[in-house]
Formats: C-alpha cells, sequence, structure tokens
C-alpha cells in the first residue's frame, strides 16, 4: 500500500505509529512524503519512502488541516507544505484528515490566516491582488531579519479575511488567476473523511457525502 504522508504536529504521531506497526507487524507500505521535515521524521520512525515520480496514485494519505467546514472545505499550510500537499491530495484515492475539534469551523478564514505561496519575484504585485480581493496579505517571516522560505523556495504571504472566506471555492479560482501565486492554502473537494479529537478522548468520524 502507498501512503500520503502530510506534514504537521498531528501528523507526526501518525508517522510515529505507522512506524511501530511496520516493525511490530511487518505493515507492508511505503510512504510519500509531502514536505523535507517529513521525509525526516519518516526515515527515523523506518518507514520506507517512495518519491511522488516513483508512483501515478496514492492509496491513501493521512493529513492535518488548520480549518475545516462543514462541506469538507478547508485551510491548509500552516506548515509551509501546501504546495506538496496538494499535490499528493490530488492523486490520492482517499484523504483522510485529523484534527481536534477546535479545527471544525462554520466559515474559513475567520480565525486562520489563509497561506498563498508565491514566487519571491512577484511577491508585491501578489500583495495588490490580494488586497484587491478583501485580503489583508502579510510576509511569512522566520525572524525580524529572515523571511520564510518554503521547501520548494517560495515566499508566504499569510492573508487576513475579516470576514472570513464566504465563497471558498470562488476565491481559491481567483487565487490561482494571479500571476506569480504558486498555490494557495484553500483545498476544496479533497477530503473524504475527517476524524475529530475531542477533549474528553471521543474520537468522531465524518464521511463526506457521495455527492459533495
Amino acid at each position: 500500500m502507498i501512503v500520503g504522508l502530510g506534514t504537521g504536529s498531528t501528523v507526526y504521531f501518525t508517522l510515529l505509529r505507522l512506524g511501530e506497526r511496520i516493525r511490530e507487524e511487518g505493515l507492508a507500505v511505503r510512504g510519500v512524503a509531502t514536505s523535507v521535515d517529513t521525509e525526516g521524521k519518516a526515515a527515523t520512525f523506518g518507514i520506507p519512502l517512495l518519491t511522488l515520480s516513483e508512483v501515478e496514485t496514492i492509496d491513501l494519505t493521512i493529513d492535518g488541516a488548520d480549518e475545516i467546514d462543514a462541506e469538507f472545505q478547508m485551510i491548509k499550510g500552516g506548515g509551509g507544505a501546501l504546495l506538496r500537499e496538494k499535490v499528493v491530495a490530488s492523486v490520492s484515492r482517499r484523504e483522510i484528515i485529523v484534527v481536534d475539534d477546535s479545527k471544525v469551523v462554520e466559515r474559513l478564514g475567520l480565525a486562520f490566516l489563509l497561506p498563498v505561496e508565491v514566487v519571491p519575484f512577484a511577491r508585491g504585485t501578489v500583495a495588490r491582488r490580494l488586497a484587491e480581493l478583501g485580503a489583508q496579505p502579510a510576509v511569512r517571516v522566520v525572524s525580524a531579519s529572515e523571511t520564510y522560505r518554503t521547501d520548494n523556495g517560495n515566499e508566504i504571504l499569510d492573508c487576513r479575511f475579516p470576514e472570513g472566506i464566504v465563497d471558498a471555492r470562488g476565491l481559491q479560482a481567483k487565487l490561482q488567476g494571479i500571476p506569480g501565486v504558486v498555490e494557495n492554502g484553500l483545498f476544496i473537494d479533497l477530503a473524504h473523511a475527517v476524524v475529530v479529537g475531542h477533549p474528553d478522548g471521543v474520537v468522531e468520524v465524518r464521511e463526506r457525502a457521495a455527492d459533495g
């Protein structure tokens, strides 16, 4: 089985347990990592990896989300891996999202900023176009003197929408029409199921409707 391995603090526990099952049960899986960070953790836990170019489809991807709504539309990219995560999701037969209940929201973008990955050359132009769409973009930084760079060498503009994102599907199309935008953190129609963990230990599994 080929398993897509997401990025972030939630996925860490997936990697840890998957490595344990490979050692203890001889589980026959190979992973496709969505970030350099995940590659390193997978190697540490003994999970064999393939590159994306070595596979045509992925059987199952397990990932997290920064926000997810009732229609399973998501904001991702808080960890900076939105481009690779979206490519892997796009070739996955099934995408399972694991979140705690605070990540389930009525409207995207009210609490979490929307990441937009941009070519550094085009940052200023893209920022102006984003402002025209009602966003308040800010360059992601590592420190006061260092701009954050993704694994792909690009920058991220984190966008605040004061009223949230009313039409996620429409906004995604507009963002991808801006020259200089590499990818955006809106994940539309990519999640098949979401596993929600609650503070009392209850785990809830929600499946997306077949026509959703």
